[in-house]
């Protein structure tokens, strides 16, 4: 059976599969990241766990992979293959896809984690269908990827997508970016936490906490979470102003919250846009397997590029 290895690499674990040609997941598997002992153990262990699921394909399908694709957070230089930067593992300039193509014999993809469960999300996912659609992830901090035909655009530096850098309060929250007044600062998982953690007088208090608060009529939470989702629809509208897409697809650990989130976003973008086009608004559809989804899709579109290339030579 002709599969793929699909690696979404992540701050404390990593998540992996043997995908199909149509996204199906044949088997797939979990272990931690190894961040406490430090880069290089991290770049082992993804290369050792790759290794893996190319014996397992070739003992349980009767053929190795024939492509693997990795997603990985941080910076990252997709053309050149280089998992850039990563706070969270340490790591700089890691020509990840050069080893990983060395250690299995096969042609390897890799992206950006966002970007890639966002290209799951619009293919496979809630945008299914859309030829341009916007995917906004809500967690630590916030980060999207934008859809075209079925692609996702990097950006000439590999920064495309990056909405939790739009200046929605100027002059206000110093962001670690630089910048005063990020839209992360605001209106992210970890914002929420923060601002309610401090209103509620609860330090271990989250946004999940917040949001059934929300739900029970607290005034306090309700103050707290209509600041986020105000800051979240002016960053919003701005991308809606510059992109123009069909479908705007909310992931993350906000997007949990349900309509406690969506049915005041919805509204509060209403409200702000003009001659826009209001696009659909919905929750995305993957939940955590969209990462290792989409590093499937890039290692499927991988090989059909090889195999286009050989055609016209």
């Amino acid at each position: 059976m002709r599969h793929v290895i699909a690696l979404d690499v992540g701050g404390t674990g990593m998540k992996a599969a043997l995908a199909g040609r149509e996204g199906e997941l044949l088997y797939q598997a979990r272990r931690p990241t190894g961040r406490e002992q430090g880069p290089d153990a991290v770049v082992a262990g993804i290369l050792d766990f790759a290794a893996e699921l190319r014996a397992y394909g070739t003992e349980h399908f009767g053929t190795p992979a024939s492509a693997a694709g990795v997603a990985v957070p941080g910076i990252v230089d997709e053309a050149r293959g280089l998992a850039a930067y990563a706070a969270n593992l340490g790591w700089r300039d890691v020509p990840l896809r050069d080893l990983l193509a060395e250690r299995l014999g096969v042609p390897v993809a890799l992206g950006h984690d966002v970007r890639t469960g966002g290209l799951a999300e619009g293919r496979v996912g809630a945008g299914r269908g859309a030829d341009r659609f916007l995917f906004v992830a809500l967690g630590t901090g916030i980060a999207g990827a934008i859809g075209v035909d079925g692609l996702v655009e990097a950006g000439a530096h590999g920064f495309a997508g990056e909405i939790g850098h739009i200046v929605v309060r100027p002059g206000g929250s110093e962001c670690p970016c630089g910048q005063r007044g990020c839209l992360e600062r605001f209106a992210s998982a970890a914002a929420v936490s923060e601002a309610w953690a401090t209103a509620s007088g609860d330090p271990g208090a989250d946004a999940a906490d917040c949001a059934k608060a929300v739900d029970s009529g607290d005034p306090k939470a309700q103050a707290v979470w209509q600041e986020a989702v105000d800051a979240l629809a002016d960053g919003l509208v701005t991308a809606l102003t510059l992109l123009d897409p069909r479908v705007l697809i909310i992931g993350g650990g906000l997007a949990e919250a349900g309509e406690t989130l969506f049915t005041p976003l919805r509204e509060a973008i209403r409200r702000r846009i003009t001659f826009q086009k209001q696009p659909s608004i919905v929750p995305a559809a993957l939940g955590d397997t969209a990462g290792c989804l989409g590093a499937g899709l890039l290692a499927w579109d991988l090989l059909d590029q090889t195999d286009r290339s050989e055609v016209t030579t």
